[in-house]
């Protein structure tokens, strides 16, 4: 009778650790795979490779993430996690006005800056490998999503054209080539802004 009492009050904390491990684990694989796609790129990151250089089997990765999309869309979430992407939220509930238009802008630039290397190689990548690029898609449809609605809250005219617009004036690329320019990030978000607030009014 004591045994069957004593069981159950250990398989909480049994689970808790393994959930616990499970978690270590996720941050490891990404981490692994977020330094190989920096600096081998998007080919020579193999779930073979991944496994090797995590210190788990192929069948965990597999277990966690699915596939090799899976753990890519994995590592852009943690980026976007760090980087404070998750404010984002905060923007879309501000009144529409120039406010939430600036912030907006604001995420997205420091969001480029800090990751602007790995986002340079990533996107390359993504340009010449479908599977790849097709994640880096559904993310712009997401911030075209946002820019769209913040447009319509401003009341303006031909919102698809400037949500279009914003999306454009808010993307890697766009900001990547003004900062080469300028030679300064700071900069290239300021011009992004200016560039943004006319567009938003046109």
């Amino acid at each position: 009778m004591t045994k069957r009492q004593t069981a159950p009050e250990k398989r909480p904390y049994e689970l808790g650790k393994r959930l616990e491990q499970m978690d270590e684990s996720r941050a490891v694989i990404l981490r692994a795979a977020q330094a190989q796609l920096a600096a081998k790129g998007f080919r020579r990151l193999t779930m073979a490779s991944l496994a090797e250089e995590s210190g788990v089997t192929r069948q965990t990765i597999h277990n966690m993430f699915g596939t090799k999309t899976g753990v890519l869309e994995a590592v852009f979430d943690l980026i976007a996690l760090e980087s404070g992407m998750e404010r984002m939220r905060e923007v879309m509930m501000l009144p529409p006005g120039d406010a939430q238009l600036t912030r907006f802008v604001g995420i997205f630039c420091g969001f480029w800056a800090k990751n602007r290397v790995l986002i340079r190689r990533v996107h390359g990548i993504g340009a010449i490998d479908p599977e790849f690029g097709a994640v880096i898609e559904a993310r712009n449809q997401r911030r075209l999503t946002a820019a769209t609605r913040i447009v319509q809250r401003m009341g303006s005219d031909d919102a698809a054209q400037k949500a279009a617009m914003l999306a454009a004036l808010t993307s890697f690329e766009f900001f990547d080539a003004l900062a080469e320019s300028c030679g300064s990030e700071a900069e290239a978000e300021a011009m992004v802004l200016r560039l943004a607030r006319s567009a938003a009014s046109l």
